[in-house]
């Protein structure tokens, strides 16, 4: 809980290579596995994605990342019949929470999470979506239900884009041709 011009430098590492790399890095070495049997990645990202809030400049961020990372790799992997799913919860107690509410600065921004567009919901509520999003190999899990067009909305646009974007075999010819490391070396 600070604001950008305040917040140490490694905060901001440390939180995006928990929240974002550690997803990336999950992915990767799951992927094998879940390629063999056409499976599902699920990342849980945040409502936090969509709704950015002051003060959480590196975790906002990082969610935001997790769901546009979801996105890509789900476009890169489709053909290859795996699923690709972000869950994005409002808050829900968790030992995180527990310490926003003891941040000032959190309970100021957030009021306890008590009422209001900031209300917690259960944690049954959370796992039961979650996991009906799993068996449906989701693309988009929203935990409640009722806050969903915040989410939706900003990802519009994304299945026309898929679509009409990214036809036919464009992406898997495109990962053929790809540079294993992502780098190409100029000369």
């Amino acid at each position: 809980m600070a604001p950008l011009e305040t917040l140490d430098p490694e905060v901001w590492e440390r939180v995006v290579d928990i929240d974002l790399s550690g997803v990336w890095r999950t992915f990767r070495a799951g992927l094998p596995h879940v390629k063999r049997h056409r499976g599902y990645l699920l990342a849980v990202s945040s409502m936090a994605a969509f709704v950015h809030s002051p003060l959480n400049g590196p975790y906002v961020a990082a969610k935001a990342g997790v769901w546009a990372l979801c996105d890509a790799t789900r476009l890169e992997l489709r053909h290859q019949g795996v699923g690709v799913g972000s869950a994005h919860p409002t808050f829900f107690k968790t030992p995180m929470m527990d310490d926003v509410h003891a941040d000032p600065a959190g309970a100021t921004l957030w009021g306890g999470n008590r009422a209001g567009l900031w209300k917690m919901v259960p944690l049954g509520k959370v796992v039961d979506a979650v996991v009906t999003g799993i068996e449906r190999r989701s693309p988009m899990i929203v935990v409640p239900r009722r806050i969903a067009p915040a989410a939706r909305t900003p990802g519009l646009v994304r299945p026309l884009v898929d679509r009409i974007g990214f036809r036919g075999t464009t992406v898997p010819d495109a990962i053929a041709r790809a540079s294993e490391t992502g780098w190409i070396t100029r000369r």
